[in-house]
C-alpha cells in the first residue's frame, strides 16, 4: 500500500480551505498536488473531521491485514489437501511434508512446520541412529524367502544367526522397510462358548487328523491328509492324493506307527473316511482310543486346524501346482521346514522337533534321578 506524504489532519485542513472559498486550482498550486489527487481526497474525506479520517485509515489497514490472513489461510487449506496423502503421524512423515511445502509452495520453514504440526527444532534435528544396512538387507532376504512370516518369527531366525537386536528395534526397521504381512480375508464365523483343550504332557499321547483340499493349475482337486502330534505340534504326515479312502488312511497311520509307535488317543472330525468300517476296524485291532469332535465344532480340534491354517497360508496360497508330483514335492519340503526350522510361537520359539528332543532329554534326566 502506497504511503501518502500528507497526513489525515493535513488532508482535512486542505479540504476545509476549499470549503472556506479557495478554488481547487489555487489549492493544488499552493500545496503541490494534482487535480485528480484533490478530487479523490474530497470524494473520500469530504465532510469528515480528523478523528473520522484516522478511524477510516485504521479500518483500511485492518482490512488489508484481514485480507492477507484470509489469503494465507485459504492457501494453507489448499496446501494441506495436497499434503495429506496419508495421516502425518510420525516425525519422518511430518519432515517430508515440511520439505514438500518449502520446495513446491515456497513456504518459509516456520510456516511449513506450523502447518505440518512439527516444532522447527525437531525438524532441524539430525538423526544419529545407525543405518543398520546389513541387518536391513538380511531381514529383507528372510522376508522374501518366508513371505508369510511376521517380525516375531523373523526376530527368532535372526537371533539364531547371531544378530543381537532388540525386538522393538527390529519392529521399527520392519515397518520402515514395508515388510508388514498382508492379512488375507476370510469369512466370518460365529463364535460360541469355548472350553480350553487339555494339552498332552508327552509325545505320542494324542494325534490330531484332518484333511485339506486344494487344486492343481488345471483345476483338478486334490486332498492332503494331515497328522499332528498335539504335544510337540510336529507334523507326522502330509499325504497328498486325489482320493484318500479309509483303507488308505489306516495304511498311512500304520506307516507312522512303525517309526513312532501307536498313540494313546486320536482326535478327528466325523468325515466319511474317518468313520468308515476300515477305520473302526483299525481302532479295534490297534486298541487306540478315538475321539470324534462334535459336528460343526472344528475348534474342538484346534491343533490340527491351526496347522491347516499355516499350511494354506505359507504353502498352498504361495504356489501354483502344475502336477500332483510337484505338489507332493513342495508340500513335503514345507513340512520338513515346518518341523525342523520354523519357530513355533506356542513352543517359546522352538521348532517342533527341538521341542520333542528337549522333552525326551527331560524324561531321560528324570528317569536317571529316580
Amino acid at each position: 500500500m502506497k504511503i501518502s506524504r500528507f497526513s489525515e489532519a493535513q488532508i482535512i485542513g486542505i479540504l476545509k480551505e476549499h470549503q472556506a472559498g479557495m478554488s481547487a486550482p489555487d489549492l493544488c498550486r499552493k500545496h503541490g498536488i494534482s487535480d485528480a489527487t484533490f478530487y479523490n481526497w474530497r470524494r473520500k474525506y469530504g465532510g469528515m473531521e480528523v478523528a473520522d479520517a484516522k478511524r477510516l485509515k485504521a479500518l483500511e489497514t485492518e482490512n488489508v491485514k484481514l485480507k492477507k490472513m484470509l489469503a494465507e489461510q485459504m492457501m494453507d487449506v489448499a496446501t494441506l489437501k495436497e499434503m495429506l496423502g496419508k495421516k502425518l503421524l510420525r516425525p519422518g512423515s511430518r519432515r517430508n511434508a515440511v520439505d514438500w511445502a518449502m520446495k513446491e509452495k515456497s513456504y518459509t520453514q516456520r510456516r511449513a512446520c506450523a502447518l505440518a504440526g512439527i516444532d522447527p527444532r525437531v525438524y532441524r534435528r539430525a538423526s544419529k541412529r545407525p543405518a543398520d544396512t546389513e541387518l536391513r538387507a538380511r531381514m529383507k532376504e528372510l522376508a522374501s524367502e518366508r513371505r508369510r512370516f511376521g517380525y516375531r518369527r523373523l526376530h527368532i531366525l535372526l537371533k539364531r544367526e547371531g544378530w543381537d537386536v532388540n525386538w522393538k528395534k527390529l519392529y521399527r526397521l520392519y515397518r520402515e522397510e514395508g515388510l508388514t504381512v498382508r492379512k488375507r480375508g476370510g469369512r466370518k464365523r460365529a463364535v460360541g462358548t469355548r472350553a480350553p483343550m487339555a494339552i498332552p504332557q508327552g509325545p505320542n499321547q494324542r494325534w490330531s487328523l484332518d484333511f485339506v483340499s486344494d487344486a492343481l493349475a488345471d483345476g483338478r482337486r486334490f486332498r492332503i491328509f494331515c497328522v499332528i502330534d498335539d504335544f510337540s505340534r510336529e507334523c507326522l504326515a502330509t499325504v497328498v492324493d486325489t482320493s484318500l479312502s479309509g483303507i488308505r488312511v489306516a495304511r498311512e497311520l500304520d506307516r507312522i506307527a512303525e517309526m513312532r509307535g501307536f498313540p494313546c488317543m486320536v482326535v478327528s472330525d466325523n468325515g466319511t473316511e474317518l468313520t468308515s468300517n476300515a477305520m473302526l476296524k483299525w481302532q479295534e485291532d490297534r486298541q487306540v482310543e478315538w475321539h470324534y469332535i462334535a459336528p460343526g465344532k472344528p475348534m474342538q480340534n484346534g491343533f490340527v486346524e491351526s496347522f491347516n491354517g499355516r499350511l494354506r497360508d505359507e504353502c498352498l496360497n504361495e504356489h501354483l501346482f502344475p502336477t500332483l508330483r510337484h505338489a507332493r514335492h513342495l508340500i513335503a519340503a514345507w513340512r520338513d521346514d515346518y518341523n525342523h526350522n520354523r519357530p513355533h510361537s506356542s513352543l517359546d520359539g522352538l521348532t517342533p522337533r527341538e521341542y520333542h528332543q528337549r522333552s525326551e532329554e527331560d524324561q531321560t534326566l528324570n528317569r536317571a534321578h529316580l
